[in-house]
């Protein structure tokens, strides 16, 4: 895993997209973004991000799916944020490969705090 602070923000809805994008370049992220489960995968490929922001519900394969997929190749730190608040959901997306789970709406800053987290414990 990158030592940078690189991250993979994967999401469909552009407005969540961009805020969770601004919310990392905030906090000095270099972030690479993808509206599909697909194209996030290969960023996840290309940049070895530290952190991947992960939604659960996209066109496609789904977040748990491309989870999976990471987790075939990659040791990064994902944390799935979505709408789906249930603890079945939650528990699905950590056996699929999440770290965490962020549920929407969340706050700027328990975002960050989140994504910060992740990396403490990997360090």
């Amino acid at each position: 895993m990158s030592t940078t602070r690189t991250t993979v923000v994967i999401e469909d809805d552009l407005d969540i997209r961009l805020l969770v994008s601004t919310v990392l370049e905030g906090a000095g992220f270099v972030v690479h973004a993808a509206a599909t489960g697909l194209d996030g995968i290969e960023l996840v490929r290309r940049y070895d991000p530290s952190v991947v922001t992960l939604d659960v519900s996209m066109p496609g394969i789904d977040g748990f799916e491309t989870a999976r997929r990471i987790r075939a190749f990659s040791t990064t730190r994902i944390l799935m944020v979505s709408a789906r608040a249930d603890d079945a959901e939650q528990r699905a997306g950590r056996e699929a490969g999440a770290d965490d789970y962020l549920t929407k709406p969340f706050r700027p800053r328990e975002l960050r705090q989140r994504v910060e987290s992740l990396l403490d414990a990997s360090a």
